[in-house]
């Protein structure tokens, strides 16, 4: 699969949620769009948003090869309603959003998360059918100030997995990662990033190019 040139069209609006509206944008895809994407923020009580620079880069990845991509604020967030859940009504808020793009498009599902996002919304897409593939960067896999973020889920999920981290990330120690991802099933692939801490700082470009190699090859 190869990258192809998307609409620019932006489109802001609300998403019904299990506790609420939850603020959303979604980048216009192709009309021939194959695939819909979703992309989740960091952690919202530490400045994460759907306007992150991570998810941005993400987001542009996934739509330069044509597919609508959906971000949207967690709850508590800023438009969205309610207020922060510590990851457990937050994949909650990741369903309603698989399930917003599974009725506006009717397309097979590319699930991306950035952080916490990545933490909580392979929770939800990992089990779901509508997702054919996962994405995660920086993901979290030493204690975050005492918070600690249960992977378990990735010990039965056999879709095509991506990580992408960088070799200074303090959330992500390189070994743990490779830990991590030597356990799960295939197919899967992990891309360190030399020199970029967990927020991919000045080596954004390389994250997105990780994630749009591994799309032309994964997405036959």
């Amino acid at each position: 699969m190869q990258p192809q040139s998307p609409s620019n069209a932006i489109r802001t609006f609300f998403l019904e949620g299990p506790a609420g509206r939850l603020e959303a944008l979604l980048n216009s895809g192709a009309e021939n769009a194959t695939h819909a994407a979703l992309v989740c923020h960091p952690h919202p009580l530490h400045g994460g948003t759907m306007h992150n620079k991570v998810v941005f880069h993400a987001m542009k990845a996934l739509n330069n090869f044509g597919f609508p991509v959906l971000r949207f604020n967690f709850r508590g967030t800023g438009l969205s309603h309610d207020r922060h859940d510590e990851g457990r009504g937050e994949a909650d808020d990741v369903r309603s959003a698989l399930d917003w793009l599974d009725n506006e498009f009717h397309l097979p599902i590319i699930f991306a998360g950035f952080s916490f996002g990545a933490a909580v919304g392979l929770q939800a897409a990992c089990p779901d059918e509508r997702v054919k593939a996962v994405i995660g960067l920086g993901v979290p896999v030493s204690p975050v100030e005492q918070r600690t973020y249960d992977l378990g889920v990735l010990n039965s999920c056999t879709k095509p997995k991506l990580f992408v981290s960088g070799s200074r990330d303090q959330f992500g120690p390189r070994h743990r990662l490779e830990e991590l991802v030597n356990a799960i099933p295939e197919p899967k692939k992990l891309v360190i990033i030399d020199s970029a801490d967990h927020f991919f700082e000045g080596r954004l470009r390389e994250m997105r190019e990780a994630v749009e190699s591994w799309l032309k090859t994964t997405l036959q």
